[in-house]
């Protein structure tokens, strides 16, 4: 039985009470770095205090409460405590499993051309172990299985594709995506940055090999704070890098000194954490969750879908692929005869936070987002 529509309003209400940005900006820039949530301040400032005030002897807690930031990250996915790291970014999540993969000379990587360069960087640098990075390029930001599938051979080890274009805003059909990696025996890296928090994902229904994502756009967390989740059956293909103390079983125990890895994910975790970052995304994952991310994915293609009719009225291009459920938060646009920094700039004296990216235009609203925030965009666009 679905939620009534009067419940649902009142639940973005609450949201937008949570987000302090919204008393000043109309924020449209989430698919670069979101403001975070009163709870996730409070967290943070509570952390700053105590660290001022008692030292470490408040670190047992911090620790309590970072674990839960990776069981509500298992949550969201619905993935095992054991399938998440605590990682400082998507790019880190990439490189851990582009170091660690037992690669051989010959193997290769397919992936999108139009990828954000932390999805193509690291596998790039695998060159000189003899790895191939195949780009293959999007017809007007739309991924084409046929032209991945083509792309692949028998040494086809990873395909590696976002969720959702940073720039075109598409969002894959990861079942898909799925079906043609291990189809061809290829394991499916998904950059999740522009998806999760927004979108639901079941990794046990879409059993993707590994995913990452950093927690400052859509999961509203603070910058250096995001989860890699490695399909527990693959636990022991990579190898780990960056080991340290935090990645053997005995962690807190520095006298002993045994090389036996901790038998999850927290093995490539290294050393100390961004505890004060942990914390924080602890709070926005929490909030996230309560919320319903199924809910949050439907209001925010209502948002967009509003803003794209809109923004065609002001007479804006879209140019960003909007068709049925590839429909993502990202909306890219043009304004005929304008340069798009000089419309940013403008934005943002009126109070609207958007992108340039490409030379086009980019609002990425959240789920909190209203009607009022669309017109104070469309006058500010109209100068």
């Amino acid at each position: 039985m679905s939620e009534p529509a009067s419940n649902l309003a009142e639940r973005w209400k609450q949201f937008r009470a949570q987000m302090p940005v919204a008393d000043k900006w109309a924020y449209f820039d989430h698919a670069a770095v979101a403001p975070i949530p009163a709870r996730s301040q409070q967290a943070i400032m509570a952390w700053v205090r105590q660290a001022a005030h008692e030292g470490d002897t408040c670190w047992p807690a911090w620790s309590r409460r970072v674990e839960e930031a990776r069981t509500f990250a298992a949550r969201l996915l619905n993935a095992e405590q054991s399938e998440i790291a605590l990682v400082h970014s998507t790019t880190e999540g990439i490189g851990l499993v582009a170091e660690g993969f037992p690669w051989r000379a010959g193997d290769n990587v397919v992936t999108l051309a139009n990828e954000f360069p932390s999805n193509l960087y690291p596998w790039m640098n695998l060159a000189s172990r003899g790895v191939e990075t195949r780009p293959v390029v999007p017809e007007r930001g739309r991924v084409d299985l046929n032209a991945l599938a083509v792309a692949c051979d028998a040494r086809t080890r990873i395909i590696s594709v976002s969720w959702v274009g940073y720039v075109s805003g598409w969002r894959c059909d990861l079942n898909d995506l799925v079906e043609l990696a291990h189809g061809r025996g290829a394991l499916l890296f998904v950059d999740a940055i522009q998806g999760l928090g927004v979108f639901p994902l079941d990794v046990k229904a879409t059993p993707i090999d590994f995913l990452a994502a950093d927690g400052h756009k859509w999961l509203l967390g603070p910058e250096g704070a995001g989860l890699l989740y490695i399909r527990g059956e693959h636990l022991d293909l990579l190898r780990p890098i960056g080991v340290g103390w935090h990645s053997v079983e005995h962690a807190s125990d520095y006298s002993h000194i045994e090389l036996k890895l901790k038998p999850n994910a927290a093995r490539y975790e290294g050393g100390t954490q961004n505890m004060v970052g942990f914390l924080g995304l602890a709070e926005s994952l929490q909030l996230l969750l309560d919320l319903g991310v199924s809910d949050i994915g439907g209001r925010l293609l209502e948002i967009t879908d509003l803003a794209c009719e809109r923004l065609q009225q002001a007479g804006a291009a879209i140019v960003g692929p909007r068709e049925g459920d590839h429909r993502s938060g990202i909306v890219s646009f043009e304004l005929p005869g304008q340069n798009s920094l000089q419309v940013k700039r403008r934005c943002l004296a009126s109070g609207v936070v958007l992108s340039a990216r490409s030379g086009k235009l980019r609002i990425s609203p959240h789920a909190y987002a209203n009607e009022a925030d669309i017109e104070r965009l469309i006058r500010a666009l109209a100068g």
